[in-house]
């Protein structure tokens, strides 16, 4: 075979696999601003199923829950996770053991940490809602946090910190002023892969909400509304909740790019 033929060939594979991965997906968009109220029937555009969506009163309190719950659990991810991060990378010495305990929640399938996570609650008699929600995607994205931190102090200057010890500076002073500035970027693309992985995340949610509206998130709402079919409502939802997602992780992906790169 040539190398045009190669070539020719790859592309044509690559095109195949893009088209099987995104034509659901563009079908999906295009359907949410269908006018007609069947999902698979175009009838002529319209944005009635985005109004409609500014009026449901169950999906606004779902989608505020879910922004409370990324916007807490990121935030305690964040912190823990480049704490985490920077423990570890200082005392490699104890080996892969350790990292691989840290970021086992990566690899463990959700639905198996989702009935850890439901026992471990019901152990401790602890009341089921949105905190306990907030709890588990904490423990979830601690470790997709600590790996893109790391990725960065792979290559960073220890040298400089102890310069700033030796000059004086306290360690608080030496992270705020020194470690702080320069793992920055990495920290806040930890911080949007969180946001986007808690915005989307259904299974462990769905064990550790509890019963009650109080509690429901997002993702929890859309399965509630397609058991009973889908809508171009649903359809709509979807297109949005699917446009923040791939915003965030556009985003986390170009900062960490760049934070790879330096």
């Amino acid at each position: 075979m040539t190398s045009l033929a190669r070539t020719f060939s790859m592309r044509t594979i690559l095109m195949l696999v893009y088209a099987f991965l995104y034509i659901p997906i563009a079908v999906l968009v295009v359907l949410s601003f269908n006018e007609g109220g069947l999902p698979t029937a175009w009838s002529g555009f319209s944005l009635k199923w985005y109004i409609s969506l500014a009026g449901n009163a169950a999906i606004l309190s779902a989608a505020l829950n879910t922004l409370i719950v990324a916007l807490v659990s990121t935030a305690i991810a964040t912190l823990l996770g480049t704490l985490l991060a920077i423990g570890v990378e200082m005392r490699r010495h104890y080996g892969k053991g350790l990292e691989a305990l840290i970021f086992a929640p990566m690899i463990i399938p959700d639905i198996v940490l989702a009935i850890a996570l439901l026992s471990f609650f019901s152990m401790i008699n602890l009341t089921m809602g949105l905190h306990t929600i907030i709890l588990a995607h904490v423990v979830f994205n601690l470790a997709f946090v600590c790996s893109v931190v790391r990725a960065r102090l792979k290559s960073f200057d220890w040298s400089i910190v102890e310069a700033s010890a030796d000059l004086g500076a306290s360690a608080i002073t030496t992270f705020r002023r020194i470690t702080l500035p320069v793992i920055l970027p990495a920290v806040i693309a930890g911080a949007l892969l969180a946001f986007t992985l808690s915005v989307d995340e259904f299974i462990i949610a769905f064990f550790t909400a509890g019963a009650g509206r109080a509690s429901t998130t997002l993702p929890m709402q859309i399965y509630a509304m397609i058991r009973f079919g889908i809508t171009p409502e649903i359809n709509a939802l979807a297109t949005i909740v699917m446009a923040v997602s791939i915003a965030a992780l556009t985003l986390s992906q170009r900062l960490n790019r760049g934070v790879i790169g330096q």
